[in-house]
């Protein structure tokens, strides 16, 4: 029988390596070493999703193997999540996240609710073409500790301002943050309509949004 460490490398290597194929059998190698469902999302999964994002930071990866990594993963959970029980896997914290209304694109917003999923937070995700009413009532039911909006497109970005200032005029927008995101967004935009950071791609919104929970 595999050994622990040995068992949680494989995992880790299934990710990285972005061995579809393989990665539900080393997942249940895993459990049947003996190795905690939870120890192998924290400790297998997660720190493959770590490496894949210091790949994609050193261009030896790209949004491919972002998208990929991240369905070898999902695939992985369908063998772990029968055998975790609630609480196990630490949260940091919770996010809601949605594309803004008028823009229906979600592989960037996929990716990111992904590599979010693998460093440990809770994900409510809105989906695409979403208002800024649906944005306030998720925050209101959810009590998040960030809402991420994402826009792909320029001519959509103009509700990322609706979005934020729903929020505002809910009193909502005090108690969380605000991190937008997608290819035609900057730092700039962010601060002119009130956001609290614009993620450059989704490892850096996974930075951002890690420093906001640990900080």
């Amino acid at each position: 029988m595999m050994e622990e460490k040995e068992a949680l490398q494989r995992v880790v290597d299934c990710i990285v390596g972005l061995k579809f194929d393989e990665i539900r059998e080393a997942c249940q190698q895993a459990l049947d070493a003996g190795v905690p469902a939870f120890m192998i999302v924290n400790r297998g999964m997660a720190e493959g999703m770590r490496i894949v994002g210091e790949k994609y930071e050193a261009s030896e990866y790209f949004l491919s193997e972002l998208i990929v990594a991240g369905e070898v993963m999902k695939e992985g959970m369908k063998v772990l999540e029968p055998h975790l029980k609630s609480g196990q896997v630490k949260k940091l914290g919770k996010i809601v996240i949605g594309t803004v209304f008028g823009d229906l694109h979600d592989i960037g917003k996929n990716v990111a609710s992904v590599m979010l999923g693998a460093a440990g937070f809770e994900i409510v995700d809105l989906g695409v073409d979403v208002p800024a009413e649906k944005f306030v009532e998720a925050a209101r039911k959810e009590e998040p500790d960030i809402v991420g909006m994402s826009a792909l497109i320029t001519v959509t970005m103009p509700e990322m301002e609706k979005a934020v200032k729903a929020l505002e005029k809910a009193e909502l927008r005090d108690k969380l943050r605000v991190i937008i995101g997608g290819a035609p967004v900057t730092s700039q935009y962010a601060e002119k309509i009130g956001a609290d950071a614009a993620a450059k791609d989704a490892v850096d919104g996974v930075k951002i949004c890690k420093s906001w929970v640990q900080g």
